[in-house]
C-alpha cells in the first residue's frame, strides 16, 4: 500500500510545512513538512531554505520512507484509511516505537477496538493529544462518510488535494422484491355429492 493523497495532505496539516528552517519542540531543526537531519534525507541547520517543489519531493520520500515500517510491522489487511492514520504516527513517534507499540500487537491480534483505544497511549507530550485523536478517527472512518481532521479540534476536515476526488459512499443494497403471500387454505366444507336415487335403491333391494 501506498499512502493516499488524502493521507498525505492530512501529514502535511499535522506537521506543517516551512520553506525555512526552524528549531521544533525539543530544539532540533526542521523543515519542510517535519524534516529533520535524522530523515537521512537532508542535513537541517540553521538559516537553511528550500523551495515548496524541494519539500514537496521531501515530503514524498519521506513519506515512503515511514510507509515501509509500517507495511512491515502489520500483519494483517488494512484499509486505506487505516494505513494513512498508521503512518501519521510513525511519520510521528519513529519506526522503533511504531513496530513495539501495543496498538501494533492489538491490531496484529484483530482487535480494532483495543487497537484504536491504544493508540491514545501516546500523548506526551499533552500538546500531541488533540492530532493522536484526529489520527484515530481517521483510522476508525472511511474517507466516503469523514474526511481526517488535522487536529480533532479543528473545525473543518483538511483540504483534498486539486484533482483529487473524494470517495463516495458505498450504494445501499437494493430492497429485496416483495412476495406474495401464499393463499390460505380453504375452511369450507367438502360437500359429498349424494348417490343417484336409482343405484341407492338397488343397493337397498339387493341387500335387504
Amino acid at each position: 500500500m501506498q499512502l493516499s493523497p488524502i493521507g498525505r495532505a492530512a501529514l502535511r496539516a499535522r506537521e506543517g510545512d516551512k520553506l525555512t528552517a526552524y528549531l521544533d519542540s525539543v530544539g532540533v531543526w526542521t523543515i519542510g513538512v517535519g524534516i529533520t537531519t535524522a530523515s537521512g534525507l537532508i542535513t537541517v541547520t540553521k538559516g537553511l531554505q528550500i523551495t515548496q517543489s524541494q519539500s514537496d519531493k521531501l515530503l514524498e520520500l519521506a513519506s515512503e520512507k515511514y510507509a515501509q515500517p509500517v507495511r512491515a510491522a502489520i500483519k494483517r489487511p488494512m484499509t486505506q484509511e487505516q494505513f494513512d492514520a498508521f503512518v501519521s504516527i510513525c511519520y510521528n513517534i519513529g519506526p522503533a516505537a511504531f513496530k513495539g507499540s501495543t496498538f501494533v500487537r492489538r491490531f496484529n491480534d484483530g482487535d480494532i477496538e483495543g487497537c484504536a483505544k491504544a493508540i491514545m497511549m501516546w500523548t506526551k507530550p499533552a500538546e500531541i493529544t488533540s492530532r493522536r485523536q484526529a489520527e484515530r478517527d481517521q483510522f476508525l472512518s472511511s474517507y466516503a462518510l469523514k474526511l481526517p481532521r488535522a487536529r480533532s479540534t479543528d473545525a473543518k476536515p483538511v483540504s483534498i488535494p486539486a484533482g483529487i476526488k473524494a470517495p463516495e459512499p458505498a450504494p445501499a443494497p437494493a430492497p429485496a422484491p416483495a412476495q406474495k403471500p401464499a393463499p390460505a387454505p380453504s375452511t369450507a366444507p367438502v360437500a359429498t355429492p349424494a348417490p343417484t336415487t336409482g343405484l341407492w335403491a338397488w343397493i337397498k333391494q339387493r341387500f335387504a
